[in-house]
């Protein structure tokens, strides 16, 4: 069973995503992840990202399926980040039928825009290790040289406000679709992280009976 996760930045994805990963033995893909991690090798990706540039459909479709034919990955796997827009999904769902497989359920986190932008306005980075913290949920222990955190440009809120409108834009139609074609499932996301994810188990255990 492949699932999609859907939500804003902060909305817990990646955390909800590793518990369910751990507890039924998921592929955990995030997205976000490995084009942060291919962009150490490849000029043209990090030229886009530092200058905050659309990475093209084709072009994260490209890495995304590069890394999964390698890593010989087709089914159980959490999509993280992808796909997030038409073009991206219907470009997946014909790579994944080749495959014999598909995206069998959506699970939308929903948190509100308020919530997103006090989330994310809260993370710092330590400028000597590149870490990330949160004063909210993850604040640097005492070890931290306090006075190297910083924050990001694209941790203010008013960055946070003009990525969550471009989300919008692509999501919106995009769960449309999904809605016509698999189980979308919305969640609460502005709860602690335990209630949450049992919420998650249930529905996929749901799921899996089924």
């Amino acid at each position: 069973m492949n699932i999609l996760l859907l939500g804003p930045q902060g909305s817990g994805k990646g955390t909800q995503a590793k518990l369910l990963m751990e507890r039924f033995g998921f592929y955990y893909l995030s997205t976000g992840d490995l084009l942060r991690e291919i962009n150490k090798t490849d000029d043209k990706l990090r030229e886009m990202m530092s200058k905050g540039i659309f990475i093209p459909d084709e072009m994260t479709f490209g890495y995304v399926t590069k890394y999964l034919e390698e890593k010989g990955i087709f089914d159980n796997i959490i999509f993280d980040g992808f796909p997030r827009s038409i073009k991206q999904y219907e470009l997946i769902k014909g790579w994944l039928a080749r495959k014999s497989t598909k995206i069998n359920i959506c699970i939308n986190l929903v948190i509100s825009e308020e919530e997103t932008i006090r989330r994310l306005s809260a993370r710092r980075m330590d400028t000597t290790t590149g870490k990330i913290y949160n004063l909210i949920t993850e604040p640097a222990g005492p070890e931290v040289d306090q006075s190297k955190l910083v924050q990001r440009e694209d941790d203010k809120p008013e960055s946070i406000r003009k990525r969550l409108g471009w989300t919008k834009t692509l999501t919106g139609p995009l769960l449309e679709l999904l809605e016509s074609e698999i189980e979308v499932i919305e969640v609460n996301g502005e709860r602690p992280i335990e209630p949450i994810q049992a919420d998650l188990v249930g529905i996929i255990n749901e799921k899996v009976k089924s």
